[in-house]
């Protein structure tokens, strides 16, 4: 009776007229984020980029630790050479 896709033009005019056209993209955006998230909890795997973000922020925080030992052995050792 309708051609193919007209239910898809009659469900995007209502989601317009219900979102409105500055809320539309927003809808889009959030609702493929979620598709996404669905997939990913459903396979299992996790994000290899997530891994790698962690992975260094771990190493830049060993290195600020290990800067922060370095300057506090400056600073005792320079406190027992004023003794």
């Amino acid at each position: 009776m309708f051609p193919k896709g007209f239910e898809w033009v009659v469900i995007l005019i209502v989601a317009l007229l219900i979102f409105g056209p500055k809320n539309l993209p927003k809808l889009g955006k959030s609702l493929g984020k979620t598709v996404k998230n669905i997939r990913e909890g459903m396979s299992g795997e996790e994000s290899t980029t997530e891994d790698a973000e962690v992975v260094e922020e771990d190493d830049e925080v060993a290195q600020l630790e290990a800067q922060l030992a370095e300057a506090k052995a400056k600073k005792e050792a320079a406190a027992k050479d004023a003794e």
